[in-house]
């Protein structure tokens, strides 16, 4: 029996969207995405804590900043040693609105790297879509540093992030989706509402389609998945980063899947290009609600994420 994951890796090239590597072994992803709130549920685990415990333990006497620096490479090299393509690394979200302080702390990060024996083509810095993790992102792609650029909810995110040669977006389908459903209420329908018309599916489909439209080099990476037809509806995205547990309803289930986006398909359609100034990305950004509530909220989720993990290691240090 074809597993319904071992189909969809026909199309699309499948990402673990979690810290948690030993799960990494069952499901064989081609690559492996990591923020700061997975880190800090992965090092709450029992299985983890030791390399917490030797990350702080071994650069003691260090800034907590530098020891959660260490920490993010000390997880990135051993989810290296598992998959054979790219992980991504989080800049902290705190710099999300200062474009040379996230230039430096993504230097940081690849000198880190380098001195752990991994090279910068196996790594992808992740940057908030903001205008400021954008024009970050532009300096460092042209330094050789590829960056997958997070927090993305719009075509105009997206249209900038392109422009300025990201290596990869990564459009949060689940995000929009508890956003329009919350704005419907009581009038949403998961029949009428779901599948193909799931607003976080046609808002990456959207994407997609600019993107092959006018020959981005850009890769599309659909995450923050709430359910797997999101997943199904999607298959043929260039990436799909992927928890575990809907990596694990796809291994088990055996339900047909079949392409549902090509480059091909969108050669010819009739799109107009996004304007990507600054003062034409902010007023877009601005009237889109979704996209500015979504952002936003994001940025101070991970920003507290950070602030916690942070408080660990000091606790942790004080030890």
């Amino acid at each position: 029996m074809t597993t319904a994951l071992d189909q969809l890796k026909q199309y699309t090239t499948v990402v673990a969207d979690t810290g948690d590597f030993q799960q990494f072994v069952q499901y064989k992803p081609q690559d492996a995405t990591t923020n700061p709130s997975l880190i800090l549920k992965a090092v709450q685990k029992a299985e983890y804590r030791p390399l917490l415990e030797k990350t702080v333990r071994d650069h003691a006497g260090e800034s907590v900043e530098a020891i959660i620096d260490h920490l993010l490479i000390a997880f990135g090299t051993e989810i290296l040693k598992i998959i054979p393509g790219r992980v991504s690394t989080e800049v902290d979200a705190r710099l999300s609105f200062d474009t040379k302080k996230s230039i430096d702390k993504a230097h940081h990060i690849i000198d880190l790297y380098k001195k752990a024996g991994i090279e910068k083509e196996r790594v992808l810095i992740k940057l908030a879509s903001t205008w400021e993790g954008i024009r970050a992102a532009e300096v460092l792609q042209k330094e050789g540093i590829r960056c997958n650029m997070t927090l993305l909810f719009s075509l105009a995110q997206a249209a900038a992030c392109a422009e300025a040669g990201a290596q990869l977006i990564s459009p949060f389908v689940g995000r929009i989706y508890d956003w329009y459903k919350k704005a419907k209420g009581a009038d949403w329908d998961d029949a009428k509402d779901g599948g193909a018309n799931d607003p976080g599916v046609q808002s990456v489909r959207k994407i997609y389609a600019y993107y092959k439209k006018f020959g981005y080099k850009t890769e599309v990476m659909g995450a923050s998945f709430r359910n797997t037809s999101q997943i199904v509806e999607l298959a043929g995205c260039d990436l799909l980063t992927i928890s575990p547990d809907l990596l694990q309803k796809l291994q088990d289930g055996s339900e047909k899947i079949e392409r549902k986006l090509s480059a091909e398909a969108f050669k010819d359609a009739q799109i107009e290009r996004v304007a990507v100034d600054e003062a034409s990305f902010r007023f877009l950004l601005n009237e889109d609600a979704m996209a500015t509530e979504k952002l936003a909220e994001g940025i101070r989720a991970f920003a507290a994420d950070a602030v916690k993990l942070d408080k660990m290691v000091e606790e942790l240090r004080a030890k």
